[in-house]
């Protein structure tokens, strides 16, 4: 038997293939499949089943791609209310793969969809359970997403509940030695406190992982509920496309229009050159949300699922690279146009004298736009104004205009983002980005 592990790291995502006897299943598919082609082809194997733990809310699934290229059956929970053709696969039901065994076991709590596949080899040990956001390395996943998206929608701490019997009543009574291969790793918004580690076993969960310690529901609960990460704008959205499956990915990204359209300011206008590129010369109004690892949740969370947008880059494989990151989220759709630097590209950004504003930071407007959980553990100006990027938009009017407007986050990337979205709607002062140089004051 084979299990191999694909990982993204711009979303945090792990997806996976299990291979015996030419014989292939894919668990948790990214949206382009041509990886798991590739690796069915390598290892001279026919991808005969797919198999989804639940509605993703952060990423696009090929599960209805890989169907209709290879005909092979989707197996999700009929709890998912699925709208594509698929085998219901829930407690109880089982999926032969020559002489391993894959077994469904219901765990609601990130979902109230959510399953868990273990597997048992050619010999009836139980071996390895594929947790998707059930479990993950030092974590749980949770349970805020579905509180108003999804076939079947529950409050936050009615899912918490059923995450504390999940992990204590299934997960917490396998073996120590059972592999667990979840579906993110660290950096993804759908649990709070993840290791560094991709794949764990279910003995080192249970030393080290603070959501399976002892504690009563209520603690539980309590634990589990506080400090979340923020959502997305786009969660909602996936959610509801994996739902019904998204449409095939080389074709739909291939649609993208990459035609310069002479005006290109009636819709939001996302930069993703560099910083520097940008400063130097940038179409009035629009956002730098430089291609960096965590393009795709950026864009996800500045721009929401009903809005359009032309994406600017510097050259053409730097256009591919954006629509690509785009389409892991299902936003191709939403490119109005895919252009390289338009000439109207002119706009500089106002550069910040650093000593002025070392000598008399009070005569700035300071923006923090970290995130909640950032912000929680400790401003670095005691006068500066609070507001998240991914409320940025919505909450600019907030920002006063007596003074020059300052922005910082913790490293700059998101930072730069900012500038842009304040200057879009501020024009009676200054605004200014603290840049790499917040690292002074942390």
């Amino acid at each position: 038997m084979i299990i191999h592990q694909f990982y993204d790291k711009g979303l945090a995502h792990a997806s996976y293939a299990i291979v015996r006897s030419g014989k292939m299943i894919v668990i948790d598919p990214a949206r382009n499949p041509q990886p798991y082609y590739d690796f069915a082809n390598l290892h001279e194997s026919e991808i005969v089943g797919v198999i989804e733990t639940h509605p993703h809310a952060d990423f696009v699934s090929s599960h209805l791609e890989i169907h209709h290229t290879t005909g092979a059956d989707i197996y999700v929970s009929k709890l998912a209310g699925a709208g594509y053709p698929h085998q219901t696969f829930d407690e109880g039901d089982e999926i032969k793969l020559e002489d391993i065994n894959l077994k469904a076991i219901n765990t609601p709590g990130h979902s109230p969809d959510s399953i868990c596949i273990l597997v048992e080899n050619e010999n009836g040990k139980e071996c390895a359970i594929f947790t998707g956001d059930t479990l993950f390395a030092g974590d749980v996943g949770r349970p805020d997403l579905r509180e108003s998206v999804g076939n079947i929608t529950a409050k936050k701490e009615e899912l918490a509940r059923q995450m504390y019997h999940s992990t204590r009543e299934k997960l917490m009574t396998l073996p120590a030695d059972v592999k667990v291969y979840p579906a993110h790793g660290p950096g993804s918004l759908c649990g709070k406190s993840m290791s560094p580690d991709l794949h764990s076993t279910i003995g080192k969960e249970l030393r080290e992982n603070y959501a399976l310690q002892l504690m009563d529901e209520l603690a539980f609960v309590q634990t589990l509920m506080a400090d979340q990460p923020f959502m997305p704008k786009y969660f909602g959205y996936d959610v509801e496309l994996n739902k019904i499956g998204a449409a095939a990915y080389a074709e739909s990204v291939a649609k993208v229009n990459r035609q310069q359209p002479a005006d290109i300011s009636d819709a939001i206008i996302i930069d993703t050159r560099n910083r520097e590129a940008y400063r130097n010369g940038h179409v009035k109004g629009s956002y730098n949300l430089q291609d960096a690892e965590k393009f795709e949740t950026w864009l996800g969370s500045i721009v929401g699922p009903e809005e359009q947008f032309y994406l600017i880059g510097s050259d053409d494989a730097a256009l591919d690279t954006a629509i690509a990151k785009a389409a892991k989220i299902g936003y191709e759709h939403n490119i109005k146009a895919a252009v390289l630097t338009p000439p109207t590209a002119t706009e500089k950004s106002t550069i910040l004298n650093l000593e002025e504003f070392r000598t008399n930071p009070n005569a700035y407007t300071i923006i923090d736009v970290r995130n909640w959980a950032e912000i929680k553990s400790g401003k670095l100006f005691a006068n500066a104004l609070t507001i998240p990027l991914p409320e940025l938009r919505e909450r600019v009017s907030e920002i006063p205009t007596d003074k020059p407007v300052l922005v910082h986050c913790a490293a700059g990337y998101r930072s730069a983002a900012a500038l842009g979205i304040i200057s879009a709607a501020i024009s009676e002062v200054p605004v200014y980005d603290l840049g790499e140089a917040v690292n002074e004051w942390k």
